[in-house]
């Protein structure tokens, strides 16, 4: 699992699929779809983090099912055996959220990586965008869930009394801290019963790269201790940026696997 450098994916564009996965926060008024048709990483293909979540819910962003997956990547041309890079244009990293997605769904974590600093970083350094859309030739993509990389709300409720992993979420400590009120409506402000709050963007640069290693363990390490257990588990709003989060501390332990509660505070913090 890992990030790779704008000079990396640029030397390497014809030898990866690519994709553009920007989503952005349900107050903010921006379409990621129709950012994307304007301007994109040549061949990028663009992944809708919205239609191509479980549709039979009211919560956002939940892991659609194995067979609809199958399909989605089928459609986007992608084989199990690519090299994917993912980026996006969000202030909320949602390229992570489609990382998690691949490696739930079996794909080989050391093929998933995310695009360091985004097409903020790239446009920044006078790399070549376009409006081009690519062309897709329709494959036969082949899942497996990894069932134990997900949590929902009763495993949660029981660990809050068992306490065999920790749970930390990746929203402001405002909103954590129920100072601040919920982007979502029909939600009551506050968190998880003794989880933890590391602020996504706490791990971020100006420029939407990742905090270097040492930083990133200083940070974790502030929360957690010197414990660099593999039972954590991470929450947010909606799932996009605990993955964050989870990208975040499988760069300092190796070992570690992404777990996300999938139904985050959206499902947690319901009146």
């Amino acid at each position: 699992m890992s990030i790779v450098s704008t000079h990396w994916t640029e030397k390497n564009l014809d030898e990866i699929k690519i994709i553009d996965c920007s989503w952005h926060m349900p107050n903010i008024n921006r379409n990621g779809y129709e950012e994307y048709l304007k301007n994109h990483i040549e061949n990028a293909i663009f992944f809708d983090l919205d239609n191509n979540s479980n549709q039979k819910t009211d919560l956002p962003h939940m892991l659609t099912d194995i067979i609809n997956w199958e399909k989605i990547i089928s459609n986007m041309g992608i084989n199990n055996n690519d090299n994917i890079v993912i980026y996006d244009n969000s202030d909320v990293l949602s390229a992570c959220r489609c990382w998690y997605n691949f490696i739930y769904f079996g794909h080989n974590p050391k093929l998933v990586h995310i695009l360091d600093g985004g097409l903020k970083k790239w446009v920044k350094e006078g790399k070549v965008t376009t409006d081009r859309l690519p062309q897709i030739n329709l494959s036969k993509y082949i899942a497996k869930e990894n069932k134990e990389l997900v949590k929902n709300k009763i495993q949660i409720d029981r660990n809050i009394k068992d306490k065999n992993f920790f749970v930390v979420d990746a929203r402001s400590r405002g909103r954590f801290e129920g100072k601040e009120s919920e982007p979502r409506k029909g939600l009551k402000s506050g968190s998880i019963p003794d989880s933890f709050c590391i602020p996504f963007n706490e791990l971020i640069n100006e420029d939407h790269s990742f905090k270097n290693k040492n930083e990133i363990k200083e940070i974790f390490k502030k929360t957690l201790g010197d414990n660099m257990s593999l039972n954590v588990v991470f929450s947010c709003g909606s799932g996009v940026t605990a993955s964050v989060l989870a990208l975040a501390y499988s760069l300092i332990n190796n070992k570690y696997m992404p777990i996300i509660y999938d139904g985050s505070w959206a499902e947690y913090g319901r009146i």
